[in-house]
């Protein structure tokens, strides 16, 4: 496989000279300010329940950019402690889980290069009190590599029986001196048993060139691999999976998958159930994905678990340290589960009942006996927050809130609605007016999605929100091109028929403008990614509709996108994501941005590795050329995310400000 050559040491995690809680801002409360407020990075991102159901650990903001982790007992006896920070150039925390009892590991990562980026990651193992920081080390004897890997590993298994010890994912490269016998000659994915405390290492697969993925049964057997066909060392998008017996080390044919086929129907394995004896996997049924299982006694029987009748299903609900599979998600209107397992569909039912208000529901964790459990609740006005149930007991504890800046703040309801497309389908999306609005002659934005192989979900959306708060309507279509609905909906995705999708766009535009809903002469389109793509398409398409375009690292190009690519594993399935053909030149905006005459408004990340910043300097490049109105603003050291409060601040004002007729600058 082509690899990038990494900086050897680029991650480091700094421990502070001695824990410190996390104190409560004392000071006076400004007045509120939307865009700080709404533009803040959650003051949580990811949480974790020790083994015992006694303590939290979780990873919060530290500095611009950089993140801390936290560990606090759930009952409340003491603050939360900092046990170790990053700050975020480039390094930053991840995930932060319990190990063991008393040890934490931790995936730290960034993005480095100039010009060529790519992702660096490290684990990192310590005590709960901070103590004790030791990396896991890269495979080998030490010694200088012949090629270098950016990635530090994954934990593919949180309880493989052996106390204290994880089962992990790593990358294994050959060292210089491959003449003597100490060298470490190996190359490709393995997994090694990693000792989270001496930080032993016991290799449990060989690494193979051609390894992708590996499946446990999460209690420390490895019953499945995945092998990508690869082609002049890029991935082709097929993979090979073969799976074992149970008590067996030999490997079986399983199934094949095609990542670039968007109807392929091969079955895609995600977890096992080693009590009876099975995969789980997604596979189309009736031109939908739907949830399968697939025998791994050798007899290669396949039984249909769960299929909805309209859309796709989404994934697995798991649970516990083992990560038991206890049912499926799918989204119609709004999101739903689907259990298999009863005490858990009634324990679910018990949450609901005790909280009316938060309708959204996910146990994110539990204890190693399932007798505590994480849950994290929220609604589209809630932004979420997290309790801890007691299945004994029946308490439900808050422990912590997602946003707290947003606590007292009044929401837009976020209703689910359908418009018609040119040609008579309806398109599902979900509408977001101003608190306490009319909903009548108002200053609106169209907000397409990601993706394009993504879709919008009920539930609370900080940039929907913080433009309702502003006082404009915000749709948010699930236009064709979007996944979620099924193969005829997905079509062959969002770029190969973009004219589709994008009309479907521009028609919730003249939705919003038929239904009294938006004042046509303050109707804006605001993306992201995709999204911003779709904003700026929709303005080449239809030059008098949208009145103002807000792109938000957006793809402008998209040949440009293809030969991004290149130098990266995943070259030849972009490409043929893409496509080539007439669809290329005619769906690439800054091919045509003379044919814009709305102001354009634009913002990247240099350090965007999803959508290259020369995407969005191209386009600025020709507007300019065109002599139309355009404004670039970028951001130094961010990726696509621009996860930094600062920087969503300044993008949010900006953007309000702009898309009510005021300047970019």
């Amino acid at each position: 496989m082509k690899t990038l050559m990494m900086l050897a040491s680029a991650v480091a995690l700094a421990m502070p000279a001695a824990a410190q809680p996390a104190a409560p801002d004392s000071a006076a409360r400004p007045a509120f300010d939307a865009a700080r407020a709404f533009g803040a990075r959650e003051s949580l991102t990811q949480v974790s329940l020790s083994p015992d159901g006694t303590r939290i650990a979780y990873v919060a903001p530290f500095g611009a950019r950089g993140s801390a982790i936290y560990v606090a007992p759930v009952d409340g006896s003491a603050v939360p402690v900092r046990v170790g920070t990053t700050d975020g150039k480039p390094d930053r925390v991840r995930s932060c889980r319990w190990a063991s009892a008393i040890r934490l590991l931790c995936s730290v990562s960034g993005i480095i290069g100039n010009p060529r980026l790519t992702t660096i990651s490290r684990m990192i193992a310590m005590d709960a009190d901070g103590g004790n920081v030791a990396v896991v080390a890269q495979p080998g004897t030490g010694r200088e590599l012949l090629g270098s890997t950016g990635f530090g590993g994954s934990v593919i298994d949180w309880n493989p029986g052996v106390e204290g010890s994880v089962l992990m994912l790593r990358g294994y490269v050959p060292e210089y001196d491959t003449g003597t016998r100490l060298a470490q000659t190996k190359r490709g994915l393995g997994v090694d048993l990693i000792d989270v405390t001496t930080m032993k290492v016991r290799n449990v697969e060989q690494p193979a060139e051609d390894a992708s993925e590996y499946l446990t049964d999460g209690r420390g057997q490895v019953r499945i691999i995945g092998r990508a066909v690869l082609r002049d060392g890029y991935s082709t998008g097929r993979r090979l999976y073969y799976f074992r017996r149970k008590g067996n080390r030999n490997w079986e044919a399983l199934s094949e998958t095609d990542a670039t086929n968007p109807t392929d129907p091969a079955f895609d394995p995600y977890a096992i159930d080693p009590a009876l004896d099975i995969a789980y996997g997604m596979k189309r049924h009736q031109g939908r994905m739907a949830l399968f299982s697939k025998a791994l006694d050798g007899s290669g029987t396949e039984t249909l678990v769960y299929a909805h009748p309209e859309v796709d299903v989404g994934g697995l609900v798991r649970i516990g340290r083992n990560r038991r599979v206890v049912g499926v998600s799918y989204a119609t209107d709004k999101s739903y589960v689907h259990y298999f397992d009863p005490a858990i569909s009634a324990l679910r039912r018990m949450l609901t009942r005790a909280l009316p208000n938060l309708p959204m529901i996910d146990v994110v964790d539990s204890s190693e006996d399932e007798k505590r459990m994480l849950v994290w609740a929220g609604s589209d006005t809630d932004p979420g927050r997290y309790f801890l149930f007691d299945r004994d007991s029946k308490q439900l504890s808050e422990l912590m809130l997602v946003r707290p800046e947003l606590e007292a703040v009044a929401m837009g309801t976020m209703r689910p609605v359908s418009y018609p497309a040119t040609d008579g389908t309806m398109i599902p999306g979900y509408l977001t007016l101003p608190p306490g609005s009319t909903g009548k002659n108002l200053p609106a934005i169209v907000l397409p999605h990601g993706g394009p192989g993504a879709r919008d979900y009920w539930g609370f959306d900080w940039l929907s929100q913080y433009f309702a708060s502003q006082g404009f309507a915000v749709l948010q279509p699930n236009f064709r091109g979007s996944a979620g609905y099924g193969d005829a909906w997905f079509q062959r995705n969002g770029f190969r028929d973009w004219r589709v999708a994008i009309g479907d766009v521009n028609d919730a535009g003249r939705w919003l403008v038929k239904q009294g809903i938006a004042d046509p002469a303050q109707l804006g389109i605001l993306g992201w990614s995709y999204g911003g793509y779709a904003a700026l398409q929709s303005a080449v398409v239809e030059p008098g509709l949208f009145k103002r375009v807000v792109a938000i690292a957006p793809v402008t190009d998209l040949d440009k996108l293809k030969s991004d690519s290149e130098g990266y594993s995943d070259f030849v399935v972009v490409s043929r994501f893409v496509g080539a053909g007439p669809h290329v030149a005619e769906g690439s905006p800054a091919r045509h941005a003379a044919k814009i005459t709305a102001p354009v408004l634009m913002f990247h990340g240099d350090l965007d590795l999803n959508v290259a910043v020369g995407q969005a300097r191209l386009m600025q490049d020709k507007m300019k050329a065109a002599g139309r109105p355009s404004t670039l603003v970028e951001y130094p050291g961010l990726d696509h995310y621009l996860d930094d409060s600062a920087a969503r601040e300044t993008l949010l004002r900006k953007s309000a400000a702009f898309l009510k007729g005021g300047p970019a600058d």
